[in-house]
């Protein structure tokens, strides 16, 4: 009798110890595919000539410097690769590049970040104790958030590489392992400055769970960071001695240097809310929050108030994209209020009728906030000068020092010198190629200002190709051949 209760026990935990490694295995499988559509989709986007100089082209240009062993200050903003926002992580595709210097790198590895970071939120709520149908539902939560999918097609930028790293970051703070947790939150520093914000917010998090010394730990770190970029390698890296890049970008109402912007922060109160757009601020919130709705409860708050610094400096920035889910400054606080989902759902019980819902939910958000309508429209408006830049591409020697337009810089980034044209004020001497369209500046740039560097390339005697879209390609004598 004995026997065959033991047996049944074990056949009853090799069944779903099997059905559990099945799941395992799709949720792998669905993960790549999800992974390959978002490259696609961001190489797409790249190919009909809308991503940008800032930031694919940037980013590009630092790596390829870096793997060809020249010093990596982009030619662009004249910042070196880790004074721009601290990312010690931009030195792993180094490697990559030196076997194949290749943009899709970048596409790549932001493809399989962003999908894969499925793979610790499945292990988080196996931790948590969620049924297998949940842990689908989080899945699908994650994949269909409008930030994710947006920040995807958004040129690149690196901290997309630790979303993951933070879920396993929740996962070691789960298991109460904390030099593990340590670790990984220094990991998570090396992707932007910008993220020590998320890391204050851990520690805020973990006094509210009355850990003390995790939180005392987290703040610790982030402010040695901090004072480390600002005061120690910023300076070092950039002539000008500039501290934190956004201060001066983003911030410039609350104070011209990091100490003034924090003790403007905490002490002038009605200088805050004269800067802040109230309604604009109010709607960021509101679709930022949108597709959790169904998913938080009051304890999922303790969680959520990791995300605070990062939102308080989203709210006060001068510029509206920290307000949106196009660009990247949301996605550290929408894998935040995913973890919070899971501790929000572990009590509820969902019927089959209510799991429907909730994805018909996830894909109304979805579809009311991503931009997928984005390939049928705006992303068509340069489908037809797609031949023309390729043909002035083949003519450019790889040595070539070139100004052209934002878009089509990062289709030349692999060189030494490579910029865009936004000042009448720079130099056509300092390159050998301009690649210029009138009629469609792009970013940062107006037809007077091209047109001024084309009749000064002639005036000088460069020699100039123009096709029918009055895409101008004009080289220094000796330069161009057909």
């Amino acid at each position: 009798m004995l026997y065959y209760i033991i047996k049944n026990i074990f056949i009853s935990i090799k069944s779903k110890m099997h059905h559990k490694a099945v799941e395992n295995k799709n949720l792998y499988i669905l993960s790549s595919l999800v992974s390959i559509l978002f490259w696609f989709l961001a190489y797409l986007r790249h190919f009909l000539l809308q991503s940008n100089g800032y930031d694919l082209g940037l980013f590009d240009q630092w790596i390829w410097l870096a793997s060809k062993g020249f010093p990596p200050y982009s030619t662009m903003s004249g910042l070196h690769l880790l004074a721009d926002h601290g990312a010690w992580l931009l030195y792993i595709p180094v490697f990559l590049y030196k076997l194949l210097p290749s943009i899709h790198w970048l596409f790549l590895s932001q493809a399989i970040a962003l999908s894969f970071t499925v793979i610790p939120l499945s292990k988080l709520c196996d931790e948590i104790g969620l049924s297998r149908r949940k842990i689908w539902l989080i899945s699908i939560l994650w994949w269909l958030q409008p930030v994710v999918f947006n920040v995807n097609l958004f040129d690149f930028h690196p901290e997309v590489w630790i979303i993951p790293v933070v879920v396993y970051s929740y996962i070691a703070s789960y298991k109460n392992q904390y030099f593990k947790w340590m670790i990984l939150n220094f990991i998570i520093l090396g992707a932007r400055d910008g993220l020590v914000l998320l890391i204050l917010g851990m520690g805020i998090e973990q006094f509210l769970r009355k850990r003390y010394l995790w939180s005392i730990s987290a703040v610790t770190l982030a402010s040695f960071w901090l004072y480390f970029l600002n005061n120690i390698l910023y300076p070092s890296l950039n002539l000008n001695e500039e501290g934190i890049l956004a201060v001066g970008n983003h911030f410039a109402n609350l104070g011209n240097s990091l100490n003034e912007i924090i003790i403007s922060f905490f002490t002038k109160p009605i200088l805050l809310i004269n800067i802040i757009d109230v309604e604009g601020s109010i709607f960021y919130l509101f679709i930022l929050c949108l597709p959790f709705i169904f998913f938080w409860e009051r304890k999922s708050f303790i969680t959520l108030s990791a995300s605070l610094p990062l939102l308080a400096v989203n709210i006060v920035s001068e510029s509206f994209s920290f307000r949106t889910l196009i660009h990247h400054y949301s996605l550290p606080i929408a894998v935040i209020g995913t973890i919070a989902a899971i501790e929000g759902i572990k009590r509820k019980e969902y019927s089959v009728n209510n799991f429907r819902l909730y994805i018909i939910w996830i894909s109304l958000c979805w579809a009311c906030l991503a931009k997928p309508t984005f390939f049928l429209g705006q992303y068509l408006s340069r489908i037809n000068i797609i031949t023309e830049v390729n043909q002035s591409i083949a003519l450019i020697s790889n040595n070539s020092k070139v100004l052209t337009t934002s878009y089509i810089v990062p289709h030349l980034t692999k060189r030494k010198v490579i910029n865009w044209a936004k000042s009448k004020d720079q130099e056509i001497n300092d390159y050998d190629v301009l690649l210029l369209n009138p009629n469609d500046p792009g970013w940062e740039s107006t037809k007077e200002i091209q047109n001024y560097h084309i009749e000064n390339s002639i005036s000088n005697g460069w020699e100039c190709k123009v096709w029918e879209s009055s895409l101008h390609l004009c080289m220094k004598p000796n330069k161009y051949s057909d």
